[in-house]
């Protein structure tokens, strides 16, 4: 795919900030375009949120069906879940989006990245081996897809703001799953602010209320 195949969201004209966000497997750039005006971001900060929309792949776990997903999954186990290459690559778009964010005039110090259970775990990998100095990352619903590699790799930046959020009736990416890769982060040094609710693999209306509240502070022109 391309770095530009995305969907945009304005929330007032001349954003002072990015924010891009991948979806779940078998979802696409739209799913999560209806909580941007759920947000209630104030017009003192506009926001552009990019949605982008992973390739079109065969899903091993699915029964080879072919849907829109970051990277293989070969099985629901943790060790099954590692399609190491694609996450590579998925994250190399993720890199790309930045970058582009970067050339429209938007530092990268005002780039938030974010991911909702597959797309979270591609932004939790590249946040663990970016060099870049990014305003945020927002995982919901998610895993660290390589924990083996987080210590071969010294975290380049361990001062990032970090929002983890988790159902606790997960039964895709299980509560316990979510607790063990917000810990790792921690072990390794990152503040991590976290996030639970009576929930399944969703997002729910308290949820959305605190990534406001994330989202203002991170953003919050006197820093």
């Amino acid at each position: 795919m391309s770095a530009s195949d995305a969907v945009e969201v304005n929330t007032g004209e001349a954003p002072v900030g990015s924010v891009v966000w991948l979806h779940g497997l078998g979802a696409d750039g739209h799913d999560f375009e209806p909580v941007v005006p759920e947000l209630r971001l104030p017009g003192s900060l506009p926001l552009r949120f990019v949605f982008p929309h992973a390739p079109v792949r065969p899903v091993t776990v699915n029964g080879g069906m072919a849907m829109r997903a970051w990277y293989d999954i070969v099985s629901l186990d943790a060790a099954g879940r590692a399609d190491e290459d694609g996450i590579r690559k998925s994250a190399t778009v993720l890199d790309a989006l930045i970058g582009r964010e970067v050339d429209r005039g938007i530092p990268e110090e005002r780039v938030v990245i974010a991911g909702f259970s597959q797309g979270g775990a591609v932004a939790l990998h590249l946040a663990l081996h970016t060099k870049r100095r990014l305003a945020g990352l927002m995982a919901l619903s998610t895993y660290l897809a390589l924990p083996d590699q987080v210590d071969a790799q010294a975290p380049r930046n361990t001062s990032l703001p970090v929002f983890m959020a988790h159902g606790t009736m997960d039964p895709m990416v299980p509560y316990e799953g979510g607790m063990r890769s917000r810990d790792r982060l921690q072990a390794i040094g990152f503040e991590v602010e976290w996030h639970e609710y009576p929930m399944a693999h969703a997002v729910c209306p308290q949820e959305i209320a605190d990534i406001r509240t994330w989202l203002l502070r991170v953003f919050d022109p006197a820093k």
